[in-house]
């Protein structure tokens, strides 16, 4: 058995009998004595969470499936692990370590390296099944981790379209720039969360690298003021099995364009003038746009938005594309939204600047 650690709030229940495997990032020593950071990906099923038979479990479909974190949850690895191919050479190094030598030789396998010059390894466990489109008109994508990296992808590939030659920057008088954070999901307080300063510390680099000492003082303060921040996470599409979790007038659906969120207790970061420019660049382009309102009587989730809004003092509008099974070893979203979104952000990045010279705010 291998050990895990459940990271956020996932749907633990959708990991069991699934093909499972690793993948993540391995410290390696190389010939001449230095260290490589290396990523692996095992994409061979390896690892697998067996549910329990009905049989011995007779009241599971009426109580619910209430597996303990701690003890059902760890996944099997091998009957046989005596039987692991560890040279002998290996063996006396890994026996003093705290992973089991069978699960070192599958990364020194998958990496072309011995097992005695793996010297750390920080790991995931993901599904094998790939992504595909599906539906009766392959209109969706199943995927895993759609949340967050559907978000990702388009606003990454949107800022590198929207910059193809010279010409497009001519007329440009911003910075275009995306960010991508890590641990959203547990409260972004990290190295590599938006709770650290990396956004506002590059944003101080790049208006000072262009400054050139004549623009005068407070140039990064005004440059804080004049951005926009479209803090991108997945969105809740309406269940068609439990539309009641919806409030009955915002009720996203799947191929329907971003959803712009709203939440007077700053949940999210979205205001009337934000939405109203997003919004506006959408209009432009004739790409759609939905709202989504948490019900009075239910929680409400959070983003990075609120954070950077008010660690930087960005204007910040929050979006996402919307999905079923969020936190689900297996989510879904549609295909159309996916293009939608990749040309909202991409028309964000080419019009944004000259949209919002056009808005005049009385403060």
């Amino acid at each position: 058995m291998v050990n895990v650690q459940t990271y956020g709030g996932g749907l633990w229940h959708t990991w069991f009998d699934r093909d499972l495997s690793v993948a993540g990032r391995v410290i390696v020593r190389d010939s001449d004595g230095s260290y490589l950071h290396k990523l692996v990906k095992v994409k061979r099923p390896l690892l697998r969470v067996p549910t329990l038979a009905i049989h011995l479990d007779r009241t599971v479909n009426k109580d619910g499936f209430k597996p303990n974190l701690e003890t059902h949850l760890i996944p099997l690895l091998a009957t046989k692990p005596e039987e692991t191919s560890v040279d002998s050479n290996d063996k006396k190094a890994v026996s003093k370590a705290v992973h089991h030598p069978l699960l070192i030789q599958v990364l020194s396998d998958e990496l072309g390296c011995s097992a005695s010059d793996i010297m750390n390894i920080e790991l995931n466990l993901c599904d094998t099944q790939p992504s595909c489109l599906g539906g009766g008109n392959n209109e969706f994508i199943f995927s895993g981790r759609l949340d967050n990296l559907a978000s990702s992808y388009c606003a990454l590939r949107a800022l590198v379209d929207s910059c193809g030659s010279p010409s497009d920057l001519s007329t440009e008088h911003a910075v275009r720039m995306v960010a991508l954070f890590d641990n959203e999901e547990v409260g972004s307080d990290s190295y590599q969360g938006a709770g650290a300063p990396t956004m506002f510390q590059a944003i101080r680099r790049v208006v000072d690298s262009l400054s050139h000492k004549y623009i005068g003082e407070s140039a990064f303060d005004r440059a804080i003021r004049k951005s926009f921040l479209v803090s991108a996470d997945m969105a809740h599409g309406v269940h068609p099995n439990f539309m009641d979790k919806h409030e009955d007038h915002h009720r996203p659906e799947m191929q329907k364009g971003l959803v712009i969120k709203h939440n007077a207790n700053q949940r999210y970061a979205t205001s009337g003038v934000t939405a109203f420019l997003f919004k506006e660049v959408g209009k432009a382009h004739n790409l759609p746009t939905q709202e989504f309102v948490v019900r009075n009587d239910m929680g409400c989730g959070s983003t990075i938005g609120p954070i950077l809004a008010s660690g930087v003092g960005i204007r910040t509008v929050d979006c996402g594309i919307a999905q079923l099974s969020m936190h689900s070893v297996r989510e879904v979203c549609g295909k159309e939204d996916i293009d939608i979104a990749y040309r909202h952000f991409k028309a964000f990045y080419q019009s944004f600047s000259s949209i919002d010279s056009k808005l005049t705010v009385d403060y």
